[in-house]
């Protein structure tokens, strides 16, 4: 264990004590404690099959821990209910699956519906949401089209529109950079900053430590467990990447800022 995860510190936050999980008897994470604040990003990093993407679903209320608990603000996540979960947490699954015959509208406005419940009609305030999603993505143009028309970089934008729309505390992004190219990475980092600002509360799987170097905070979740968590400079190192993904990636300096590049 390179470095214990952060304890926690009073009841804001969504927050891991001591989670495990198993698929099929087979571990996937072990005691595993995380925390992420408002107005922070938290980048996660590790190789495939570290279960980072398991923890997300943790987090975000759609997996049952087999030990330990999740809790947001202070509450165990299991007694919240989930329309107040879907309000306060966002989640962008790397594979969103939605009918071919919407509209990237349509999509976006479904990150309304645990404001609306069932009989609640749409009002002002959920039209100025997907506004506001809308324009923050810049999916604004295209929002008559089709989901099978757009790319697969506009397709990921809609989806982080959709997380948008529902205003949450907190944003948890698998891989929301998949399929973006480098223009679209850098205002994807712009949006990053913006929402932060605004205090919301990002967790984002990353596979880029170079992107992740952008983050308040960085964790390495290997085997199942945070072997390593802290701020960005002094946790991104040679031996934690040595430990985490082998001898293959390197560290350098380049005008004083670390880069992280493959041998």
């Amino acid at each position: 264990m390179l470095s214990a995860g952060r304890k926690t510190q009073g009841a804001e936050g969504l927050r891991a004590e001591g989670l495990s999980f198993a698929y099929r008897g087979k571990p996937v994470l072990t005691e595993v404690g995380l925390e992420l604040r408002p107005g922070e990003w938290l980048a996660l990093l590790g190789p495939n099959g570290a279960g980072k993407s398991t923890l997300l679903r943790l987090l975000a209320g759609l997996l049952k821990p087999s030990a330990g608990r999740v809790e947001l603000d202070g509450q165990p996540l299991e007694g919240v209910t989930g329309y107040r979960r879907g309000q306060t947490i966002a989640f962008l699954s790397q594979n969103g699956g939605y009918p071919e015959d919407m509209t990237v509208e349509e999509v976006v406005r479904l990150g309304r519906t645990p404001h609306l419940g069932l009989l609640k009609r749409e009002g002002k305030e959920d039209q100025e949401a997907v506004e506001w999603a809308l324009e923050q993505t810049q999916t604004r143009p295209f929002r008559h089209r089709l989901l099978p028309t757009l790319s697969g970089g506009e397709r990921q934008r809609v989806l982080l529109a959709r997380a948008l729309a529902a205003k949450p505390r907190y944003l948890l992004l698998d891989e929301p950079t998949a399929h973006l190219d480098l223009h679209h990475q850098a205002e994807f980092v712009a949006l990053l900053t913006s929402l932060r600002a605004g205090g919301i509360g990002i967790l984002t799987v990353l596979h880029d430590p170079n992107l992740a170097l952008r983050a308040d905070r960085v964790a390495f979740l290997s085997a199942g467990r945070i072997v390593a968590e802290g701020e960005p400079r002094t946790i991104v190192t040679q031996p934690i990447l040595d430990h985490v993904y082998g001898p293959m990636v390197r560290v350098h300096e380049v005008e004083g800022r670390p880069v992280v590049l493959l041998g």
